[in-house]
């Protein structure tokens, strides 16, 4: 056991800056949701249908720029400074164009929304809040450009420190425009998506600033000729970013789908998806801040040639995500009826009725959700370490018939043709994760094996 638990301290010091950094952005939406759960049931819910969009949209941007983060992983390790500023460079290009594209993409899908049987009063309050929080999506994805620059150097601090200046000022503008506090206007959920787009432009500022005023960046961010763009390294992050950006939006794809089934099923059914999918989504992020340690180191191993200790790192990095997903599935199963409590008004009298039925929901969707969390962060992980060795194909094609050929059907059919309902979904949601999860870790474990005998 002792050659993969002196890997953990290590470990857990590389991700723990990506963790907070990911927590921020979802920080973003917890802050929201609290707020906005303090309206009311349809505006949370009209916050959840809005963000459903911007999730998918989100998955995709997300995805494509984690493409440039083995890239500088390998070259930091093999020396080649220039590989890593034209791996920056591109990268920041290809996000630039992909977020206003995933912008325009929602802008046209906004019609959808009449035509998913989603309760009206909910999308009347959504299409508003939707147009702002869309156009937050482009200074977003260019900041994950960055952040994954970051990532494949192991300076992943610096990411954290600006996703917790957006938050506090996300957090100040909700109160300021929500509620109308100190004179400013009181925008309701419009106030929300100010907040999130503000924060959103500031992060960019932020790390562009950071990056320029540190010394031992100069060299990578110097000197860029964006006239000059070479055609093997645009190539060479789509053919790593395409797919990757394909396994995230399956993944994020499937919990959209929960959200829109949810919404079929009523407004109280939705407003408590929510609450569990904000809940779950943030010891997800540990997961997933575990995955970024799993790609960076892997992909420095790879630099070095070294795969009897790529191997041994990285099932040092899934040991411990074992570890922490099972301590968190313990805290979802003791807290899962005071959980949802913090996100709605439990004094509110006129709201009372529809206040304890999603509570009474969100806690029975928090029972599967401390199950899921073991083979959400699994999973999350090993395709981290797959990202790293630089395979993406058939992890794409893994995550697909996880996701959507056996999760999906399960989620459809428990949900709307059982008395499951909202349960329902949550175990095909559980069922996903679990196969994506056994199926990638025998991807991996081949790979491994494969190299190290050659």
């Amino acid at each position: 056991m002792k050659q993969y638990t002196k890997e953990f301290r290590y470990n857990l010091q590389l991700s723990f800056p990506v963790i907070l950094g990911l927590l921020g952005h979802t920080f973003v939406a917890f802050a929201d949701n609290i707020m906005v759960g303090q309206l009311g049931t349809a505006e949370l819910a009209a916050v959840s249908l809005g963000n459903s969009f911007v999730f998918i949209a989100m998955s995709i941007g997300i995805g494509f720029s984690t493409a440039i983060t083995p890239l500088v992983a390998e070259a930091d390790a093999a020396g080649e400074k220039t590989n890593a500023k034209r791996a920056l460079k591109h990268g920041l290009v290809l996000c630039t164009v992909l977020g206003l594209s995933l912008f325009g993409l929602i802008m046209l899908s906004k019609p959808l929304m009449y035509l998913m049987e989603q309760p009206p009063e909910v999308v009347a309050l959504a299409i508003p809040y939707l147009n702002l929080v869309a156009f937050s999506l482009v200074p977003l994805v260019i900041f994950q450009g960055f952040k994954q620059f970051l990532d494949g150097l192991s300076q992943t601090k610096y990411p954290m420190y600006a996703t917790i200046i957006a938050n506090v000022v996300n957090i100040v503008l909700n109160y300021l425009l929500i509620f109308g506090a100190f004179g400013f206007p009181q925008l309701g959920i419009i106030g929300a998506a100010i907040g999130t787009l503000v924060s959103r432009v500031i992060m960019v500022a932020f790390i562009w600033l950071l990056l320029k005023k540190k010394q031992k960046f100069h060299d990578y961010v110097t000197g860029f000729n964006f006239r000059k763009i070479e055609k093997s390294v645009m190539k060479k992050i789509i053919a790593l970013g395409f797919p990757s950006a394909l396994q995230m939006l399956f993944e994020f794809g499937i919990f959209t789908a929960a959200i829109w089934l949810s919404g079929v099923l009523g407004t109280n059914s939705q407003a408590a998806n929510q609450i569990a999918l904000n809940l779950s989504s943030m010891t997800f992020m540990v997961g997933m801040g575990l995955g970024v340690a799993a790609m960076i180191r892997v992909g420095n191993q790879k630099g070095l040639k070294n795969f009897t200790d790529l191997r041994r790192i990285a099932f040092s990095i899934f040991f411990l995500t074992l570890i922490l997903e099972i301590v968190f599935a313990i805290l979802y199963l003791i807290g899962r009826h005071w959980l949802p409590t913090i996100y709605l008004d439990v004094d509110d009298v006129a709201n009372a009725m529809d206040n304890t039925e999603v509570i009474y929901l969100a806690a029975k969707l928090l029972l599967v959700a401390a199950f899921f969390q073991i083979s959400d962060g699994i999973q999350v992980v090993v395709l981290g370490a797959l990202r790293g060795l630089q395979d993406v194909k058939i992890p794409t094609v893994i995550t697909f018939i996880a996701y959507w050929l056996i999760g999906f059907p399960i989620s459809f059919y428990l949900g709307l043709y059982t008395s499951y309902e909202s349960t329902g979904i949550w175990i095909g949601l559980l069922v996903g994760l679990t196969a994506s999860a056994i199926m990638l870790y025998i991807r991996f474990n081949y790979l491994t094996k494969k190299l190290i005998n050659k």
